[in-house]
């Protein structure tokens, strides 16, 4: 049986329908505390509907979502938990620093929290700057870096490295295991199987149900394949009747 103080996200028999399509059918999954764990699927499969369910900004059909211990979107989880979109959710006309500032100041974290999320996304050195006349990359960091004011205990992250060079993508895979080693958990969507194995668990979904559960070591020795995007194809083949798509999300 599995003990639910461990899990940092339980989501149990979840039905989610925008407009009159279903995207999430039933779905179950659990997110154990202290760990990484990769949400991944094509686009259009249900992830960012899972995400905004579990933060508690999704109205759902049925279904139980709890998220450290209580009901997801309660309000004592605001404080516990960072969310980062898919879109940099910033302001281009405040610098770096001001952003940042601003956030804490609605959180209510320590004001030297500002200096430590800007070292931990790598961005002291753009904190003067206008948010707006940074890349896209350095615009997502200034994101993440606002989640991660008041230190949360769970982050979920949808499609972070979308976009960013390889040498970024690792950066930021590094500072993921780093919160993780320290104690936060991580639910981290994306749609490139190539970072599979940077996960220390694996969620793979298609047309909103989850396909497999597993490690990544687990996953490839299930489906007997080389590479996370060969075992998504060997389970597909295995579910050949799953449901059509959502209707475009991702």
């Amino acid at each position: 049986m599995v003990n639910k103080s461990a899990l940092a996200i339980d989501v149990t028999d979840l039905h989610v329908r925008r407009g009159k399509h279903p995207v999430l059918h039933g779905l179950s999954v659990s997110v154990p505390r202290g760990v990484v764990v990769g949400l991944l699927g094509p686009s259009g499969c249900g992830k960012t509907t899972l995400l905004r369910t579990i933060v508690g900004v999704q109205v759902v059909q049925s279904g139980t979502v709890t998220v450290l211990g209580r009901e997801a979107g309660s309000a004592a989880l605001r404080h516990r938990v960072g969310y980062v979109t898919q879109d940099a959710s910033v302001y281009d006309d405040l610098t770096v620093r001001q952003n940042l500032q601003y956030f804490r100041a609605v959180l209510g974290a320590p004001r030297s929290d500002v200096d430590r999320v800007l070292a931990l996304t790598d961005l002291t050195t753009q904190a003067g700057q206008l948010v707006g006349s940074l890349s896209g990359g350095q615009r997502s960091r200034v994101s993440l870096a606002g989640a991660l004011l008041g230190s949360p205990d769970l982050l979920v992250l949808d499609e972070p490295t979308v976009g960013l060079d390889p040498l970024l993508r690792v950066e930021l895979w590094t500072l993921f295991h780093q919160l993780s080693a320290s104690g936060t958990s991580l639910l981290v969507s994306s749609h490139v199987m190539d970072e599979a194995s940077r996960c220390d668990r694996l969620l793979l979904m298609r047309d909103g149900e989850i396909l497999a559960d597993d490690t990544p070591a687990g996953l490839l020795a299930s489906t007997g394949t080389l590479d996370t995007e060969g075992a998504f194809l060997a389970l597909i083949a295995r579910n050949p009747l799953a449901g059509p798509g959502d209707g475009g999300d991702s």
